[in-house]
């Protein structure tokens, strides 16, 4: 294991629903695990759009990436994965909301399911 790494658990994000850390630093970079619209403090899902659920899964990542010492808007690179493609529209709208300048690299994926039955899952690479 590298000396420089560090996993980060973030308080006001949602606990692990899994082994996995919320983030891992290494070096200048933060590697967030994706994020699921779930509320911290009920743990369960929010939000009946995939746009809503967007709008949680990235306020999720801002607390993890705020318990770094860093911000969201340093993301380098995100992925989106949908349940429904066709949803794409909308969620872009939400996100660009989160990355209105300089946005990161970006990809978007249609996927058969998510863990808990939810509509999109966000993960991030992020400057710190």
């Amino acid at each position: 294991m590298p000396a420089d790494r560090q996993a980060i658990t973030a308080p006001g994000a949602p606990a692990a629903i899994g082994p996995y850390s919320h983030a891992v630093r290494t070096g200048d970079l933060l590697f967030c695990s994706g994020q699921i619209p779930l509320d911290p403090e009920s743990m369960e899902l929010v939000g009946d759009t995939p746009a809503d659920q967007a709008r949680k899964c990235l306020e999720n990542l801002q607390a993890i990436c705020e318990a770094a010492g860093t911000t969201l808007d340093r993301a380098i690179r995100c992925t989106v994965y949908l349940t429904d493609i066709g949803a794409f529209a909308d969620v872009n709208e939400v996100y660009g909301e989160f990355f209105a300048a300089d946005p990161p690299a970006r990809v978007a994926f249609g996927v058969a399911a998510l863990p808990k039955g939810a509509q999109v899952e966000i993960d991030a690479v992020v400057a710190l």
